[in-house]
């Protein structure tokens, strides 16, 4: 444990251990510490008015800026007669482990007996301790207190992902737009793809990082699109190679227009083609979208994707839609039914026998 600073309180009232006014203590490194406060002269503030709270220095321990809160006669009318300790943050801090105890408590000390302890969230307006700390008449008759003078030692534990610099403000990560923007610019491209009459320029590096099937097309022993060619693409409409494009360096899906038929065709596009590419996270978001737009008019065309890609989610998606005997006679009079009944009887006999299985079975 870090040492964060010591708070004198003398004549009921906070000093600055020099006999100035208090100033921080700075521990900004450490996740862990402890602060010491000196209570001086407790039989005099006996004449405290209830509920007076005392402050101590500031102090910093994980980067936060904390503040132990005395209360001689405690926090609130159930707490009369005792002692209240509790501890503050400026800051949100989301779990932050605590102990107060008397300084010659060693036992309560230890790093592993606090992290062992109650873990809580303290915010900004939010302290948390303990209301009853001790009896005020049980201090006066214990070791504790000598020539009328205790000491409090309060150990702090913050969470590692709540440990923060309060001189270093980490901007939010910027890469995807980068990258985005890399692809949209073009600079550096290093390979053009051809699809429908349209051109587009990408990284090699950037397409073999995110796809293995790109790193073999460009980088293999049979590698496509050297310096001075153009890489031909027949087996994919523009539209779609584009969106491929947009995840491979932002890794977002297009947005959504209004829902229409044309976005859910092209996120079944999609889907073939991050199969076909070797894309895997790709496919699942364009799966995890498609389970949304299961409907009447769409059910049929997506559970034939699902099952000739192994999508096994969308295809109990697409079961669970189909269950319901109002949307499947709404599907069986589509035409889409009856085409899928000659090209694919296997999955009609699969959706038969899901919808007969008891259910819970």
């Amino acid at each position: 444990m870090a040492f964060a600073g010591v708070s004198l309180i003398a004549d009921g009232k906070l000093m600055g251990t020099d006999g100035s006014s208090p100033t921080p203590t700075i521990n900004a490194k450490a996740a862990s510490g402890y602060h010491l406060l000196v209570v001086e002269g407790h039989s005099r503030t006996a004449a405290h008015h209830p509920l007076t709270c005392i402050r101590s220095r500031p102090f910093i321990i994980g980067g936060h800026r904390w503040c132990i809160l005395y209360y001689p006669h405690g926090r609130s009318p159930d707490d009369a007669g005792f002692i209240s300790l509790h501890l503050s943050s400026e800051h949100g801090v989301k779990r932050t482990n605590f102990e107060f105890s008397f300084v010659d408590e060693t036992e309560k000390q230890e790093p592993a007996h606090i992290r062992a302890g109650r873990r809580v969230p303290i915010y900004g307006c939010y302290s948390a301790g303990y209301g009853r700390f001790v009896k005020r008449d049980a201090l006066e008759k214990s070791k504790h207190l000598r020539d009328d003078s205790f000491t409090i030692r309060c150990d702090v534990v913050v969470a590692q992902e709540d440990v923060t610099s309060p001189c270093v403000e980490v901007p939010p990560s910027n890469m995807k737009r980068d990258f985005t923007d890399l692809l949209l610019t073009g600079e550096g491209a290093d390979v053009v793809f051809r699809i429908d009459g349209d051109t587009f320029a990408a990284h090699r590096c950037v397409l073999a990082a995110r796809s293995a099937v790109f790193k073999a097309m460009l980088f293999g022993p049979m590698k496509e699109g050297s310096a001075g060619t153009v890489v031909q693409i027949d087996d994919m409409d523009a539209t779609v190679f584009k969106a491929m494009l947009v995840f491979i360096y932002g890794d977002s899906l297009p947005a959504e227009e209004g829902g229409d038929g044309d976005g859910v065709v092209l996120l079944q596009h999609l889907l073939e083609a991050a199969d076909m590419y070797g894309i895997p996270r790709l496919s699942a978001m364009c799966e995890k979208r498609l389970c949304e737009h299961i409907g009447v008019s769409t059910a049929m065309s997506i559970l034939a994707l699902a099952d000739h890609h192994g999508c096994h989610g969308l295809k109990e998606a697409c079961y669970e839609f189909l269950s319901c005997p109002v949307n499947l006679r709404a599907v069986v009079a589509m035409d889409g039914f009856d085409h899928l009944c000659g090209s694919c009887p296997p999955l009609i006999k699969d959706l038969v026998i899901d919808m007969l299985q008891p259910a819970g079975a």
